[in-house]
């Protein structure tokens, strides 16, 4: 027999072996249901970026602090999440001073226990102090947002950036 057919039907031969083992493997019944409630999910570390959402920060503060209240609801509290905030993202905490609703979710979701950091790159540059933004205290700063977020991934947290 010729080295061409040897190897044509070793190759045969593997393929036949995968096409059935894959066949053998699949499950005889149909799709096994998954719980929809909060025991669908185990322990959860994420870590939010919030740069801005240009052009409509507003919107976009909104809609980041709904995600994550979303978030924390249906895992039921079993999550640990910080929210890494740097250049446009300081916005959000500018305008909770004056926005209540914006100051009301912030706060909602601190008592929840998500953590809010902000860039000290961030607050050089725009020539702040953490006591010009809602609720961020000396605790809140972080040397560098972007630095955080990997630090963080590092140590397992999973991103986000909605």
């Amino acid at each position: 027999m010729s080295r061409m057919n040897i190897l044509g039907r070793t190759i045969a031969i593997g393929l036949f072996g995968l096409i059935a083992g894959a066949a053998m493997a699949r499950p005889q019944s149909g799709p096994v249901a998954e719980p929809m409630d909060a025991s669908r999910y185990v322990f959860q570390r994420v870590v939010y970026q919030n740069s801005g959402g240009y052009p409509d920060d507003k919107s976009y503060a909104q809609r980041l602090l709904r995600n994550i209240g979303a978030h924390v609801a249906a895992t039921d509290g079993k999550v640990e999440i910080r929210v890494v905030s740097f250049a446009a993202g300081a916005k959000l905490f500018l305008m909770a001073k004056e926005d209540a609703d914006l100051a009301k979710g912030l706060d909602g979701l601190r008592v929840k226990g998500v953590k809010f950091l902000i860039c000290n790159n961030t607050l050089k540059g725009l020539k702040l102090q953490p006591t010009d933004l809602y609720g961020v205290t000396e605790a809140d700063v972080v040397p560098s947002g972007v630095a955080e977020i990997a630090r963080l991934q590092g140590m397992g947290f999973v991103y986000i950036h909605p």
